[in-house]
């Protein structure tokens, strides 16, 4: 065999530079580069080179591979221009986008969580983002939640490595973090994922989305509060959405709320969407303790805050009918998710 790769450079250079149109050029390509082509057979026979010039002919060997590759493709790019019988040059037509039908759509997940982010940024909030794996310090204990507090029971932690390093059960880790990083007031709003121990059913995951969300400013009231659930509930759900407030303890607001929506799977009546209920816990939210505040450093006497935390997931399932939570992070297209 020629191993000669100067003569065999020049007589593939010209192979390719002679090819009338595409069909030829692959004959080329298959002939040169396939799998049983001059440059794998070119290959075989390193093991008869001179072991002192073995390492120069393989490097060589390379460089004229990239370079027949470099050469067919830019062949293949100027021979999508074709001759016709009558010797008229003709250019391939480009299909344009409008011609190609849509496919795929954005996660109901991320459409929700934009359209939420949207209206927050409206009402001025910026939005943040925070690391998934967090530690016990801004976890639990900046959010008033010590070591022995029975809060952590009902937690379901998913330790890295404990007691220190754990997956956050909670996005209010990022209202933690930046507390202790900004100067009030301020505002913001943080969708993320977060983890939890939990037995997987239609209602829950253990890997679930929270939307979070911290104001701090003068004067700040249950008022201002209720005005933004008002607002969110009506803008996703239309004016007629049916909402209700409960008084409920958490441990880093005081005084708490929790957030009701009226069942839409059975408006009311009980499923095993809303376990009998009739209605669908959507969230937690409050006035931020004085604890946290002076945990960051801020005068609780001169500043106040709320802050809250949605279920995310179940803001997706009540705007698009989703019955089943497990539709949203599977990819078993045999689910069902407007059926019961």
């Amino acid at each position: 065999m020629n191993t000669d790769l100067k003569q065999v450079r020049e007589d593939a250079i010209k192979q390719i530079q002679d090819a009338k149109n595409s069909k030829e050029l692959e004959a080329i390509r298959i002939r040169l580069l396939g799998r049983n082509g001059l440059l794998n057979q070119l290959f075989a026979e390193m093991r008869n080179i001179a072991a002192a010039d073995r390492k120069q002919f393989g490097a060589n060997l390379n460089q004229l591979k990239t370079i027949l590759e470099k050469l067919i493709n830019d062949q293949s790019v100027s021979l999508k221009t074709t001759i016709n019988p009558e010797g008229k040059t003709l250019k391939l037509q480009t299909l344009t986008s409008t011609s190609l039908p849509k496919l795929g759509h954005l996660h109901p997940i991320t459409q929700t969580e934009r359209k939420i982010n949207a209206l927050f940024q409206n009402l001025g909030f910026s939005i943040y983002d925070g690391p998934e794996i967090e530690t016990d310090e801004f976890c639990f204990q900046r959010l008033n939640v010590p070591s022995d507090h029975p809060a952590r029971d009902m937690q379901d932690t998913i330790y890295i490595r404990e007691p220190d390093v754990l997956l956050r059960t909670h996005t209010s880790s990022i209202e933690a973090r930046l507390l202790s990083q900004e100067k009030p007031p301020f505002r913001a709003a943080f969708p993320g994922r977060v983890y939890r121990n939990e037995k997987v059913t239609k209602s829950n995951h253990f890997i679930f989305h929270q939307y979070q969300g911290v104001a701090v400013d003068k004067d700040i009231s249950l008022k201002d509060l209720i005005g933004v659930f008002d607002l969110l509930f009506k803008n996703l759900y239309g004016d007629d959405v049916e909402v209700r407030y409960r008084c409920k303890y958490y441990p880093e607001v005081e005084p708490g709320l929790g957030l009701d929506l009226r069942c839409f799977n059975c408006h009311g009546d009980g499923c095993s969407v809303c376990k009998g209920a009739g209605w669908i816990e959507m969230g937690g939210a409050g006035i931020i303790h004085p604890h946290l505040l002076q945990f960051a450093s801020i005068d609780p006497r001169q500043w106040r805050g709320f802050a809250f935390g949605l279920g995310l997931d179940r803001w997706v399932m009540a705007k698009f009918n989703i019955k089943d939570i497990r539709t949203l992070l599977g990819g078993n297209l045999a689910y069902k998710p407007n059926q019961l």
